[in-house]
């Protein structure tokens, strides 16, 4: 078997995933993927963290905030290349979304869970309609995706959108919650 060498960039992405499997696996259950998921979730999670190096960025300084945006977004897409592979078969996303959380101070878990649960509830509390909206557009996708998934024109949706969102503020500013 040839010998694997590790460079210092190597053992510093190995280092951030082990630190933070737990929550990268919360990430993947929040977003309700499967365990053969998992470890697609992993390799995408490592490439990022490499890609981060080549920007210059400290490996093994990267806030947990970092890691949990890194491995939403490494989810999400795993979802997006599933659903493009189906070539038209649609679930619904807001089924996929339902739980996504969104971090406050990722050094504070406790206030993490707290504002994810307010954010959480804000969103629930939303009209039906503008609801998946806000969600997928929070998760990350562009509004010209979200129209085309949810089979909506570009102007429903940024109209829902739009609406969503000043109600979202709204409901947040409304709990004590500013940005």
């Amino acid at each position: 078997m040839p010998e694997v060498i590790q460079t210092d960039t190597s053992r510093a992405v190995e280092q951030v995933v082990e630190s933070f499997a737990g929550l990268i696996r919360r990430v993947a259950w929040r977003l309700r993927l499967g365990d053969s998921d998992v470890d697609e979730l992993l390799q995408d999670l490592r490439i990022r963290l490499w890609h981060a190096a080549e920007r210059g960025e400290k490996i093994e300084t990267l806030p947990a905030s970092y890691v949990y945006q890194a491995a939403v977004s490494a989810a999400l897409d795993s979802i997006r290349r599933r659903r493009a592979q189906r070539h038209g078969r649609s679930v619904p996303l807001e089924d996929h979304l339902e739980n996504v959380a969104l971090t406050a101070d990722a050094r504070d878990p406790a206030a993490e869970d707290d504002l994810a649960r307010q954010v959480t509830a804000a969103i629930s509390s939303l009209h039906e309609t503008r609801r998946p909206v806000v969600r997928m557009y929070l998760a990350g996708y562009p509004r010209e995706e979200i129209a085309d998934l949810l089979g909506w024109s570009e102007a429903r949706t940024r109209n829902l959108l739009y609406r969503g969102l000043a109600d979202l503020r709204a409901r947040l500013s409304d709990a004590g919650i500013e940005p």
